[in-house]
């Protein structure tokens, strides 16, 4: 069975798509066999992106580590299930796209996650979606909605399959310098892993070039294809690589277990 990462989260401008996609091609770079569904049948940042990373395959000739990749279109495709059977069934890992909103396909997109990926910006606006931070202390009151969901899809994947869910929390631009509020939201998202039972890890800084590299279907891996790659580029890319690590996906045919447990000692 492939290993399902779903990036989901209801708030936008998060960078959900943006890390997905890159995910998925730094994922292919592995040498792994590599599916991604876009699930947003409206905006497409997903499926976009990789029809312009196709297209520059094709006029320019080059080699560029390229996943398999759909758009679901509930109004032609019989089921999200299965689409997601027929393009998983040649691949080791398989990225699901969500859209920013709460829908059946979403939910269906969830409870296949064995590795769930929720992107937030370093904001106390987009920690709510998760939790409620009190005004006065910064400490969490309580789960907000979306980790409500979030253990409701838990719940039926470990009854429907008796398998467990990677929940990884990860913080997208984040302030590079030592901000109070960085230390306030860093502080009630550690407290709030502990009730609820996801992993913090970082992601992807606030950069311009990520917008640029859009057009031509570009990641951070493709040094050799971006006109004036500079420093920035460098750095980027290292950020994209430490996230991957933090995924900790297994290999193919190794179990997440042992790797979960050995980034949690």
């Amino acid at each position: 069975m492939p290993h399902f990462i779903t990036f989901a989260n209801e708030k936008g401008g998060t960078g959900k798509s943006t890390t997905a996609v890159h995910s998925a091609v730094a994922l292919a770079a592995q040498g792994r066999r590599v599916a991604a569904i876009d699930l947003d049948t409206r905006q497409r940042t997903l499926g976009r992106y990789l029809d312009n990373r196709a297209a520059t395959i094709r006029r320019t000739g080059a080699e560029l580590p390229m996943p398999a990749y759909a758009t679901f279109d509930p109004a032609k495709d019989a089921s999200i299930e299965d689409v997601i059977d027929r393009i998983a069934n040649d691949a080791d890992v398989v990225v699901l796209d969500t859209p920013g909103r709460d829908d059946p396909h979403s939910r269906a997109a969830l409870i296949r996650a064995d590795t769930l990926v929720t992107p937030i910006n370093d904001s106390f606006v987009d920690l709510d979606l998760i939790g409620e931070v009190d005004a006065e202390t910064y400490r969490v009151r309580r789960p907000s909605f979306y980790a409500e969901l979030v253990w409701n899809s838990r719940t039926q994947r470990a009854k429907a399959h008796g398998a467990s869910v990677d929940w990884v929390v990860l913080r997208n631009r984040m302030q590079h310098i030592d901000a109070r509020n960085k230390r306030r939201v860093g502080d009630a998202l550690a407290e709030l892993s502990r009730r609820v039972g996801f992993r913090i890890i970082p992601g992807l800084g606030e950069r311009v070039i990520y917008r640029e590299l859009f057009p031509k279907g570009l990641t951070l891996l493709d040094l050799g294809q971006i006109e004036d790659a500079a420093i920035s580029h460098i750095a980027a890319r290292q950020e994209l690589r430490e996230m991957i690590a933090g995924l900790a996906l297994p290999e193919p045919g190794e179990s997440a277990a042992p790797r979960r447990a050995a980034l949690a000692i």
